[in-house]
């Protein structure tokens, strides 16, 4: 089977999606049914698609595009272009790595689409307006053409159909979790990290559904009230964003810039050292589709503290520490964060059996069969 993963998308540093499709890719590489995998991404994502994701299979191929990156010309491409080179490749299936729109008449091969959130509906402060409008637009032609549609989480499968009541009966509709594997991945110390650093981690783009202005709070009263270290740091590894000047405002207000690290375009090595040695892995969410940070330090770490919204409870059951949003939300959080470094919970080996790649990539390939099976 030759999967087709179009992965080509605007940020010119790795973000969740590029993960989404580097891992999608591993995973099935994995599998004997499996004979070639190609990934379709621009030319300013080949560098770190290259260095960052350990795509060391022979199965997998990297397609470059050289084209402009700007989103008329993105949606453009995706429109006419794209089609014409999967044909050109003649897959068995072409997996859209994130929802785009496209003509589901101009592909000789089913299309399946990852559902990662509902964002635009949810959050549109995300993006802005009127580019939110674009993105709902995007979506509902995405989802209306796609053969398959898996979604990465139950809360995710819940919202899509609670926004597209009207769902094709013959599209196939699976919650299929992203998957964390650092099996092969040695941690290295980011470079500009010492390696004896004591810290607090969040891995957090730069969005207002992120909260990150409770974890920058809370982390400024904990210093201030002596419950943490003095010299506990606070890394947020993350791109850029809509967010990203009130963060550095806050870092300002509250004069620490010499405690608090913004990081970003970090490889899995060092991604990997950073969950193993925080002292405690936060995120403050109101909404998420999945988010993998959880899971990737749910596998290595016992202390974690999350905010209390369905997805975390899906994801962490409740090994977790949980804080409410509710009322006030910075209080509620140094609380949970300062009880989780006292009593730390454990979490089971069948805490990490959901997040499985071999699983996962079965699951995938089960969605594959049967939006495959209609053409024979």
């Amino acid at each position: 089977m030759h999967i087709f993963i179009a992965a080509l998308h605007r940020p010119v540093k790795p973000t969740g999606v590029c993960r989404h499709a580097a891992n999608l890719a591993r995973c099935l590489a994995e599998k004997p049914e499996v004979t070639k995998i190609s990934i379709v991404i621009g030319s300013w994502q080949q560098y770190y698609f290259e260095t960052a994701f350990a795509l060391d299979s022979d199965k997998i191929k990297l397609v470059v595009v050289n084209i402009k990156n700007s989103s008329i010309v993105r949606n453009l491409w995706f429109l006419w272009d794209l089609p014409q080179l999967a044909n050109k490749l003649n897959p068995d299936v072409v997996h859209l790595s994130f929802p785009f729109p496209f003509l589901r008449k101009r592909f000789n091969a089913p299309v399946v689409t990852t559902i990662h959130d509902l964002y635009p509906y949810e959050c549109p402060e995300n993006f802005g307006f009127p580019q939110a409008w674009f993105n709902r637009l995007f979506l509902k032609q995405s989802i209306s053409n796609s053969d398959g549609l898996p979604c990465v989480s139950q809360v995710t499968l819940d919202k899509l159909k609670f926004y597209f009541p009207k769902l094709k009966p013959q599209q196939k509709v699976e919650v299929v979790y992203n998957y964390v594997d650092f099996e092969k991945i040695e941690p290295q110390a980011p470079r500009q990290i010492a390696e004896n650093s004591r810290f607090i981690l969040s891995v957090a783009q730069h969005r207002q559904n992120k909260n990150l202005d409770i974890l920058i709070k809370s982390y400024a009263q904990l210093l201030e009230t002596n419950r943490i270290e003095q010299d506990c740091q606070l890394f947020i590894v993350g791109t850029s964003g809509p967010e990203t000047e009130n963060i550095k405002g806050l870092i300002d207000k509250y004069n620490l810039a010499a405690k608090i690290s913004l990081l970003s375009a970090l490889k899995d090595q060092e991604l990997c050292w950073l969950y193993k040695n925080c002292q405690v892995f936060v995120i403050a969410s109101s909404t998420e589709g999945f988010c993998l940070p959880l899971a990737e330090a749910l596998h290595f770490s016992s202390r974690v503290v999350c905010s209390d919204i369905p997805i975390f409870r899906e994801i962490a059951t409740s090994k977790c520490a949980y804080f409410s949003l509710e009322g006030n939300a910075v209080s509620n959080f140094t609380q949970a964060l300062v009880e989780v470094i006292k009593n730390p919970k454990s979490f089971s080996e069948n805490d990490k059996k959901r997040f499985n790649k071999s699983n996962i990539a079965q699951q995938y390939l089960n969605i594959y069969y049967q939006v495959i099976a209609p053409k024979k």
